[in-house]
This record gives structure tokens, C-alpha cells and sequence, in this order.
């Protein structure tokens, strides 16, 4: 097996960069999710709320990110110093936070109040402990530092959506880092661990999949089709710890370095037991 795809995404629920090779830090792939958009209050927004966001590509800059959307650019510059507490599902983070001019241009562009916020050096947040053993340390993203998927079991799940008169989907619609070419689908639940470069990734915990999936990650639109159905007929979890239809894997880096396309991936260690899942009749 093999990596044919990895993916950052700067923005918290913006549009994914596909690259070439990625620096893999305990807490994830360097430039993933360090940004985000806010309510003023603090609570995070994602495309569940604004589906807006997909359209927004961000790039890091020099102490900030550079984002675009619709013809529209604006750069922006963090002081440490400037700091609001955000929260992030059960994770309160002291995160480095805009000025008022470029929150207001951000308003503008979403028509709804909002800021911006940087997951900085001085900014700390820690999940998962119940899963991986110990609490991993992560940015923005939900819930673990890297999601990990498969060819063979997006084939499976268009194959399903096919049959349902749907359209099939890509990838993108599921927001992955890396992508592993295995012909086999859902062969990854079976893998206890992964080797990439020298690298361990724990798989510690299946990924329950929501409404953004239904989206187009260009547009923000819900249209094409809709992988919370096709998932639903074989890939709905039976242990409630994890509820909903499952697609990838959240895993943990045991380690750092550097992971390139092409980089070969490594089963070395597998799980005792599949992920039980409810099987419905079509």
C-alpha cells in the first residue's frame, strides 16, 4: 500500500491543499487547522453552520494566513498579545485572535459576525485520552490530530450510492490527510496501526461522518450525492461510544518526520476485533 494523497486544511473547515509531503509533528501535520472562524462569543463555526467557508482557500504567511474568497483577499497578522478564549466541542483553547478591522472585513464577506482565531506556540488543547492512552495534543480540528482513509472503501461507498441512482462522490468530501491506496474496502478497520515513513500512526478511533459530507467543497452547496445515505445501508456504528455512519479513521502520530506521496504504508499491528456496525437491508 501506498500514499496517494495528503491533505492540509489551514482553515478550520476552509478548502483542503493538497501537497505533495507534510511535516508530521505529535499534534498533527504542520499548517493543519491552526486557524479558525468564531462566533464573537468564542464557539466555533464549521460548513455545518456556514457552508460559506468551503469557499474560502487560506494560505500561512509570515505570523498569520492569507485568505481568499470570491475574488477577494485579505492578509492577516496575529499579536500574541491580543488573545480570546475559544471553544472548540468540549475544548477551551486561549487562542491569538484578529484585530477589529480584519473580523469586520470577515463579517462582511459571511454577512454574520464573526472573528478569526490562531491556534499559536502559546495556545494548547489536548483530546482524545480515553482513546489513544494519553491526551494527544491537537489543533482545531474535531476531535484528533490526523484522519486517515482509503481508495478501496470510497470505491465501496460510491458503488452503493451508483446503485442508489446517485452521483458519486470525491475524497474531498471527507476532509482527509492521508489517503491510502488499498483495494480492499474497509480494510482499514482492521488496523490496529500504520507505518508511513518511519512514522507510527495509531488509528485509535472510527470517524462518525456528518451533514458535511452533503456538501460540494468548492461551492459549500449540498448537491450530488450523499454519502450519509449510502453509508447507512452497512457503516452504521453498533457501539454507541461512536455513533452514526462511519467513514476513516482519527489516529494519533507516534512520532515525527516527514511523509511523501508514494511513501509505502505498513500494517504493524492489527486489531483483534472489527468495529461492529449495523447491517441494513437495502
Amino acid at each position: 500500500m501506498k500514499v496517494t494523497g495528503l491533505n492540509i486544511h489551514p482553515l478550520k473547515s476552509g478548502r483542503a491543499i493538497p501537497q505533495a509531503a507534510v511535516t508530521v509533528n505529535i499534534d498533527g501535520f504542520v499548517g493543519d487547522r491552526r486557524f479558525m472562524v468564531v462566533e464573537p462569543d468564542g464557539q466555533f463555526i464549521t460548513q455545518r453552520e456556514l457552508q460559506a467557508l468551503a469557499q474560502v482557500e487560506a494560505a500561512h504567511i509570515d505570523g498569520g494566513v492569507r485568505l481568499k474568497m470570491n475574488g477577494n483577499e485579505l492578509s492577516v497578522r496575529f499579536d500574541p498579545g491580543r488573545r480570546l478564549d475559544v471553544r472548540v466541542w468540549s475544548s477551551d483553547v486561549d487562542a491569538a485572535v484578529a484585530d477589529d478591522a480584519a473580523n469586520d472585513v470577515l463579517s462582511r464577506w459571511f454577512g454574520r459576525a464573526v472573528k478569526l482565531v490562531h491556534m499559536d506556540e502559546q495556545a494548547e488543547r489536548f483530546v482524545g485520552a480515553e482513546w489513544a492512552g494519553a491526551a494527544a495534543p491537537v489543533g482545531f480540528a474535531d476531535g484528533f490530530p490526523i484522519l486517515i482513509t482509503t481508495t478501496g472503501s470510497l470505491a465501496d461507498l460510491n458503488r452503493t450510492l451508483i446503485a442508489k441512482g446517485q452521483q458519486p462522490v470525491g475524497m474531498e468530501r471527507f476532509r482527509t490527510n492521508i489517503l491510502i491506496d488499498c483495494d480492499e474496502p474497509w480494510e482499514e478497520d482492521w488496523w490496529e496501526s500504520l507505518e508511513i515513513a518511519g512514522i507510527t500512526f495509531d488509528l485509535v478511533k472510527p470517524c462518525a461522518r456528518c451533514i458535511m459530507t452533503t456538501q460540494d467543497q468548492i461551492t459549500g452547496e449540498r448537491t450530488g450525492g450523499n454519502p450519509i445515505q449510502g453509508l447507512s445501508e452497512k457503516r452504521m456504528s453498533a457501539d454507541r461510544r461512536v455513533a452514526g455512519v462511519l467513514f476513516g479513521w482519527n489516529a494519533v502520530p507516534r512520532g515525527e518526520g516527514t511523509v511523501k506521496l508514494g511513501d509505502d504504508a505498513k500494517v504493524v499491528r492489527r486489531r483483534g476485533e472489527r468495529w461492529p456496525m449495523k447491517v441494513r437491508e437495502r
